[in-house]
């Protein structure tokens, strides 16, 4: 039996993010009986912390941290990789490969994982994007970042990128580690069922949203996604359709910000829904959008442009070089420059039906090639069976 242990999502089927979106369905496709899971998550209940929770045979190792903003998921981190190592010890397990998601610990991760590699266990590391680079932090935590990922790719035994930018950059800047690394990238599924169920019908009644009749935006409400760019262009665009946004403004400084600045509550086109969960809801959004656009400039492969692609007709993309790698032909890139956006917005709006339906073919050929959940476990399997004969 092999054992997988995953630390760094906040959970197995948690209702939040990449890592969570990703551990889900690779666990989910993995379809392997001689293999188990054990994933940590965490919990901000005390009555919880030494729990195991089964999911789908999947063990979830409940691991308490305590509501702290951004030092809530360091400290779970630390904990989890704590938790682990008594937790092999006690269940006698073998064939152990530990794999971590996310680059946070920085410093403290040789001392963490020590113990693990002296038990011949490897352990594998997916740094994510550049987090370092991101706009959302400010100088002192994106030195953190930063030195946080050149401790941790120093002491992992392998290297996972999600994305070829990412791969070579780890590749070109740490070097002289001479480490082993990889390139998986997430998953998505082609064939999903959408449903306008009781959530779409409510959202699209108080919104007076209509069916391939608005633009769409996906992700997560922060600076480095462009939401600034792609609004004001928007607003200058004489576009008759909506900009339906579906992320988590409840409560942000950043929208309030972006409020003052665009005045974006000023035009009725531009539709903030929040967040929506239900995934039949979101598939049947996704599909019935008139265009979708991806404003991400910070990380590897984004789940939601995989989510876009294999869903919707038309792609906008923010032309970064991790969205060229997964869009290719398929997507209609825009850059920072006034006027860019709003040029393709225009042009788009007055595509022929046949444009229309190349641009969606060529989306669900991307995803067919390299990015269903298939792909992404087989490939996964070869390097834990490579592990496995060292």
């Amino acid at each position: 039996m092999k054992n997988i242990i995953i630390i760094g999502s906040r959970g197995y089927k948690a209702r939040y993010g990449g890592w969570e979106t990703f551990v889900t369905n690779l666990v989910e496709n993995y379809n392997d009986k001689d293999t188990k899971f054990h994933i940590p998550e965490l919990t901000n209940d005390k009555f919880n912390k030494n729990k195991i929770i089964q999911k789908d045979r999947v063990d979830c190792l409940q691991v308490y941290s305590p509501k702290v903003g951004f030092v809530t998921m360091f400290i779970y981190a630390i904990k989890a990789l704590k938790k682990i190592n008594k937790y092999i010890e006690k269940n006698n397990l073998d064939n152990v490969v530990v794999y971590i998601l996310g680059c946070r610990v920085g410093p403290f991760y040789h001392h963490l994982i020590k113990p693990l590699q002296k038990k011949g266990i490897k352990v594998y590391l997916n740094p994510d994007g550049l987090e370092w680079m991101r706009d959302k932090w400010n100088f002192l935590i994106k030195q953190c970042f930063k030195i946080s990922e050149y401790f941790m790719v120093k002491n992992s035994d392998g290297i996972i990128c999600d994305s070829k930018a990412i791969k070579n950059y780890v590749d070109m800047r740490y070097k002289k580690f001479n480490k082993k690394t990889y390139f998986v990238a997430y998953g998505a599924y082609l064939k999903q069922k959408g449903d306008k169920n009781i959530v779409v019908n409510d959202l699209f009644k108080k919104y007076k949203i209509k069916e391939n009749n608005y633009y769409l935006i996906v992700g997560r409400f922060v600076p480095e996604n462009n939401y600034e760019l792609i609004i004001k262009e928007f607003m200058e665009s004489n576009t008759k359709k909506d900009l339906v946004i579906i992320s988590n403004v409840e409560e942000n400084k950043f929208y309030k910000e972006l409020r003052e600045k665009t005045n974006f509550d000023q035009d009725k086109r531009i539709k903030f829904v929040g967040s929506v969960y239900d995934k039949e809801a979101l598939v049947y959004i996704r599909k019935n959008a008139y265009a979708y656009i991806h404003g991400h400039s910070a990380g590897g492969t984004n789940p939601s442009l995989l989510e876009a692609l294999a869903t919707t007709k038309i792609n906008i993309l923010f032309n970064a070089v991790y969205n060229v790698e997964v869009g290719m032909m398929a997507g209609l890139y825009f850059s920072k420059q006034e006027g860019d956006l709003k040029r393709i917005i225009e042009k788009v709006d007055k595509l022929e039906k046949e444009d229309i339906e190349k641009y969606s073919k060529l989306a669900k050929e991307r995803i067919k090639k390299e990015y269903t959940w298939k792909i992404v476990v087989d490939k996964y399997k070869k390097i834990w069976e490579e592990v496995e004969n060292k």
